[in-house]
């Protein structure tokens, strides 16, 4: 029961974060092109969805997660013109990754975890927002990093309150350091070549979620991994592809999750296989 709950609301916080990426491109954030007054129908609070294309406001029977999709043919009902995969795929994905969380929640379930977790769902919504925003725009808006950002230290201090353990909040700045100041470092030395500054804001709110040096190491492990598997395809094909730009957001973001979800059982795995325990 509590698995369809969590699939059904992913789905639903999907279709929304598909909602929330429009409407922050619309209003021109990170385009230099800012509206200086955002219209009613572009507010997150107020406007209504409507077709990308047409921008006809949508009916309740088009706006059924992955189904209304489906049944339209991947098409608006009212022009007609395809209608992008990446809505379906990001409900699908936001669901799965509720999911795989609630399967895999490595916290136990206290009140206390209760409340990580409930946190921990938000920072996804919000994670798959700015990875389908730097995959598109190569942007990480500080409109959902701030927020995540502001959300990441009230658990951080919530914990450590409740728990009476101030180790937690030593451990969220060592974090901090470690990914927030090895992203700045990395900006300053590059002048922005090798890595956006976007990524160092990023870096700061996942250094506060993850926490401590193992699991900040390891997250750039992971990131840095992934980014080199996806990459080698393109550079293999393409000599070219080596001057381009490469999203590196969304790879921490992938690699916060692995980190998150199953880095302490990694890290103790590494030390009883290595001896170091």
């Amino acid at each position: 029961m509590i698995i369809l709950v969590l699939a059904v609301l992913g789905l639903c916080l999907g279709s929304f974060t598909n909602a929330l990426v429009w409407r922050l491109h619309e209003q021109g954030v990170g385009s230099g092109k800012k509206l200086k007054k955002v219209p009613k129908q572009l507010t997150i609070s107020q406007g209504r969805s409507v077709c990308p294309n047409c921008k006809h406001q949508l009916g309740f029977m088009d706006l059924i997660p992955v189904l209304s999709w489906i049944g339209l043919g991947g098409k608006c009902r009212y022009c007609h013109k395809p209608i992008s995969w990446q809505y379906p795929l990001v409900e699908l994905a936001t669901a799965g990754l509720f999911i795989l969380s609630y399967l895999c929640w490595p916290l136990g379930w206290s009140n206390l975890a209760v409340f990580q977790f409930s946190v921990w769902l938000v920072m996804l919504v919000g994670f798959m927002a700015l990875t389908i925003y730097d995959l598109r725009w190569q942007l990480l808006p500080t409109r959902i990093i701030y927020p995540l950002g502001g959300l990441a230290l009230l658990e951080v201090l919530v914990v450590a309150f409740i728990s009476k353990d101030l180790a937690i909040i030593r451990l969220a700045a060592i974090g901090v350091l470690c990914l927030g100041g090895l992203f700045y470092l990395l900006f300053q030395l590059s002048g922005g070549k090798w890595i956006g500054y976007g990524d160092v804001r990023l870096g700061v709110v996942l250094g506060l979620l993850v926490g401590g040096p193992s699991s900040a190491v390891l997250l750039l492990f992971f990131a840095s991994a992934i980014g080199t598997a996806a990459s080698l395809p393109g550079l293999i094909g393409k000599k070219s592809v080596m001057k381009q730009r490469v999203a590196f957001g969304p790879f921490l973001i992938l690699a916060t999750v692995i980190v998150y979800l199953f880095g302490a059982s990694i890290i103790s795995w590494y030390k009883q296989r290595f001896l170091l325990l």
